[in-house]
């Protein structure tokens, strides 16, 4: 089936957007070992920050683009830390705010001989205490994209509430409180991590269900519809997605398909030797909002989340690195 020239679009640049996007989400410090060898094993440990959302901003911010967080840290030195490392790659922080009752989430990566495990320690953290009234942070007025992820809404009932009204209501553009003219795009990853539903009395498969359907942009792997809605097949996620005017369903290491009008375009994952997985989702969506953007058809669209997904594989960051700010999405 060919594809559309462009797909959906994000609103053009003006005087009523000073931002391309803005993330919200919990961003946590990491703390990791300096090689390959498990946990267990190690005598030192390296701190560093990771959060799906914010790995978002940080690759779009590499790129080029005006990118926000938007959350809560603790005050602590975990806290302190998140905020000075992402305003140093380029992500604008002003509007996180600071938690004086609730510590900054944390955890620990333990590599394995098959995959890299890891350990949270993030119940009851600042980012959890997140609620509704997030929703009338006036960054969301600004903004020509809107990104957030399915492990928000696991974190707490509270979260789940400010999602639902950002995604579902869209009460920001509703309520009156700016007049701007336009909303901006929402785009969702679902991000399913079925340890943080355990602890949630809430649904996380009709949430999660109903989240990436009201949604304008929606990612999600093939294997976690399968775990979560038991639909394997990318054309059968596309259609259990509807109405989301655009779907992205990721297939690791065979590719990435694009559903969007009645089109559907296949883009193959390029071959890349793979040092840890961790934050490639984050970069793939990332590459691909950046296409988004700049206004690029579906397949260079599909082609750039590649890209920035490949420059995290191949290392053991979680972010794409700061050296490839202001690279731009490729023609076309």
């Amino acid at each position: 089936m060919p594809h559309s020239p462009a797909g959906l679009r994000a609103p053009a640049r003006s005087e009523h957007a000073s931002l391309d996007v803005v993330c919200l989400g919990e961003t946590m410090a990491v703390l990791a070992p300096p090689d390959a060898r498990p946990l267990a094993d190690q005598p030192t440990l390296r701190l560093s920050i990771g959060g799906a959302e914010s790995n978002v901003a940080c690759g779009l911010a590499a790129l080029g683009h005006r990118a926000a967080w938007l959350s809560r840290v603790g005050d602590d030195p975990f806290g302190q830390r998140i905020v000075t490392e992402l305003a140093s790659r380029g992500v604008d922080v002003s509007a996180v705010g600071t938690d004086p009752l609730h510590p900054t989430g944390v955890y620990f990566k333990d590599p394995g001989p098959d995959a890299t495990r890891t350990h949270y320690y993030r119940r009851g953290s600042a980012a959890a205490h997140m609620g509704p009234d997030v929703a009338r942070a006036p960054e969301l007025h600004d903004t020509r994209i809107v990104h957030l992820s399915g492990i928000t809404a696991a974190l707490s009932d509270s979260c789940a509430d400010l999602l639902e009204e950002i995604v579902v209501r869209r009460t920001p553009w509703t309520d009156g409180g700016s007049g701007t003219p336009t909303r901006p795009v929402v785009s969702f990853d679902v991000n399913h991590r079925p340890a943080l539903w355990r602890h949630r009395r809430a649904d996380g498969v009709r949430t999660l269900l109903e989240l990436a359907r009201a949604a304008d942009i929606v990612f999600v792997g093939r294997d976690e519809a399968e775990a979560l809605w038991h639909t394997a097949r990318p054309d059968e996620i596309a259609a259990l997605l509807a109405p989301a005017p655009l779907v992205v369903v990721k297939d690791a290491e065979h590719g990435a398909t694009s559903y969007s009008a009645g089109h559907r375009v296949f883009a193959p994952t390029p071959p890349v030797e793979v040092v840890e997985p961790v934050g490639a989702g984050d970069a793939f969506a990332a590459g691909y909002l950046s296409g988004v953007l700049h206004d690029r058809d579906e397949m260079a669209r599909l082609h750039l989340g590649h890209l920035t997904a490949a420059a995290v594989l191949r290392t053991r960051d979680d972010v794409v690195a700061a050296t490839a700010r202001g690279q731009k999405a490729p023609a076309s």
